[in-house]
């Protein structure tokens, strides 16, 4: 008997629709891809500051190789809790501004093991519209009761807050919105848990290393370390490593400790991995302006789009999506920026809504000027002649 038999249908109507999906192999990773005989600008990855190939990055990740080993060999509450384990956890809280930080595999663990350890299915959670898969996932898993406000909408969570006078509350939202670039009224939000006496959980992972001081987040940013009860962050994007983290207090870390199942049940994180985080911190520490670079060439790359007529979004961060509308339209663009040399994959649902594909635009530091100038250009060019400016 066939078991698959169902699965051709399955993949047949994702082509039908333009949402099938590849995996394509990279010789290396990067902001810059040398692929064959030719250079290409890729617009396609998270490593913001450029540092997964810096080699003080690289040495940081050998020397904990060389102290610790690999792989940590157990879970945190076996014999997999090293010291780098508890160095990184220390100098995260420092950089966030909060009494403690606990690491997870992953950003993806991280909502994962904390959403389900602080919510249940007698609880309520408020999530912006636009959040991260793993967010609703996590709130799939707690079994609490979701009501999803409209993106970035403070007077729709407040009536939906008012809904709810008793019981435990949780509000989660990101800071910067991965697909779409934009920022969280994050005070307002903080204004209203406080009103509501909800807890307040914020997603920084495309916050960190790019805003605040050192590149310590929106949060941090805006001082509202003492209204947002949670922070998680990952350390595999603008750190160059790989890795999940939330900050948090002392009393909420032993919560975590005694119930989050993605940290329990879990190897602890490589010590390769937390040297690379651990050397990202200390060159953010060093060069407290790559931020700024960062987000100034950012700025420079949307303008140009935006001049031209192209919609970003509201993007104001080193995201820059350009809308398309159809999958069709996005995947087209996106196959004929890559033959002019430019990496920009397009982004289709169910990662966003229906009827909102767009190419998504990721400036990284490995992104000169001059690249950018000459890449809006040419993105300006190729979107005319789809009818989008």
């Amino acid at each position: 008997m066939n078991t698959e038999h169902w699965i051709d249908g399955k993949l047949e109507s994702l082509r039908k629709e333009d949402l099938d999906r590849r995996l394509v192999m990279y010789p290396v990773s990067g902001g810059k891809l040398n692929i064959g005989d030719r250079l290409y600008l890729n617009f396609s990855s998270n490593d913001y500051l450029d540092l997964s190939n810096h080699p003080l990055i690289i040495q940081a990740a050998t020397e904990a190789a060389q102290s610790y080993g690999t792989g940590s060999g157990a879970s945190r509450l076996l014999t997999g809790t090293l010291r780098i384990h508890d160095e990184l956890e220390t100098q995260l809280a420092k950089f966030k501004k909060y009494p403690a930080a606990l690491l997870f595999g992953s950003g993806y663990m991280a909502n994962a093991g904390v959403i389900p350890a602080i919510v249940g299915r007698n609880d309520v959670v408020f999530a912006d519209r636009l959040a991260h898969a793993s967010i609703l996932d996590a709130i799939a898993l707690s079994r609490a009761r979701l009501h999803r406000f409209r993106h970035n909408d403070v007077e729709n969570l407040n009536d939906l807050l008012a809904r709810y006078p008793h019981g435990r509350k949780l509000i989660v939202t990101e800071s910067v919105f991965s697909m779409n670039g934009d920022l969280a009224p994050l005070r307002e939000i903080a204004g209203l848990a406080a009103h509501h006496e909800a807890l307040l959980m914020v997603d920084e992972a495309h916050a960190i290393g790019v805003f605040g001081p050192q590149g310590g987040g929106l949060v941090r940013e805006w001082e509202l370390e003492r209204s947002v009860n949670l922070c998680v962050g990952t350390l595999s994007k603008a750190m160059g490593s790989y890795g999940g983290f939330v900050t948090c207090s002392e009393r909420m870390k032993e919560l975590l400790i005694n119930r989050s199942r993605a940290l329990i049940y879990s190897t602890a994180p490589p010590p390769p991995a937390l040297g690379a985080a651990m050397g990202a911190l200390a060159l953010l520490a060093a060069h407290p302006a790559l931020p700024t670079i960062l987000l100034n060439r950012a700025a420079l790359f949307r303008g140009l789009l935006e001049r031209a007529g192209l919609n970003t979004l509201n993007s104001q961060s080193q995201i820059v999506p350009v809308l398309m509308g159809s999958n069709a339209k996005a995947l087209d663009l996106s196959r004929r920026l890559r033959e002019r040399g430019i990496l920009a994959i397009a982004i289709r649902p169910p990662t966003i809504p229906q009827g909102s594909a767009r190419l998504r635009f990721s400036i990284t530091l490995a992104h000169t000027e001059e690249d950018l100038i000459r890449a809006a250009n040419i993105v300006i060019a190729e979107a005319q002649s789809e009818n989008l400016t």
